[in-house]
C-alpha cells in the first residue's frame, strides 16, 4: 500500500506559492442592499390600567423593578389609574422587552412601542 501523496500548492502564474496575497477592500459610495441601516429609535414601556391590581401594589412594583422613589412610583401609578396608562421606562428594544416581561411576571398589563 502506498502512502497518500502530499498536498500540492498551486500558485497563480508569476507568483511563488509562499508569496503573500494582498486584497484591498473596494469603496462603496451607497449601500447596495435594501436593508434599513438607520439606528433603532428608542422604545417606551407602557403600563395600562386594570381593575385587578391595588394601587399600593402597582406603586410597590414600580419601586421594586425600576428603583423609583415612592413619590415617583406613586405619580406613575396615579397616571395609570386616572389617565389609563403611564410610560414607566424607555430605551433599546431588548431592555423594553425585558421590562415588559418583568411587569407581566408581576401581574401588570404592559406593552411597548416606538418612542416618537
Amino acid at each position: 500500500m502506498t502512502p497518500p501523496a502530499a498536498p500540492v500548492e498551486i500558485a497563480p502564474a508569476g507568483m511563488s506559492p509562499a508569496a503573500p496575497v494582498e486584497i484591498a477592500p473596494s469603496e462603496v459610495k451607497q449601500p447596495t442592499s435594501d436593508t434599513d441601516v438607520r439606528p433603532d429609535r428608542p422604545w417606551k414601556v407602557i403600563v395600562w390600567n386594570d381593575p385587578i391590581n391595588l394601587m399600593s401594589y402597582v406603586t410597590f412594583v414600580f419601586q421594586k423593578l425600576f428603583g423609583y422613589s415612592k413619590e415617583k412610583a406613586t405619580q406613575l401609578m396615579l397616571d395609570v389609574h386616572y389617565k389609563g396608562r403611564a410610560v414607566v421606562s424607555d430605551g433599546p428594544k431588548e431592555k423594553a422587552e425585558m421590562d415588559v416581561f418583568r411587569l407581566h411576571e408581576h401581574g401588570l398589563w404592559a406593552t411597548m412601542e416606538h418612542d416618537d
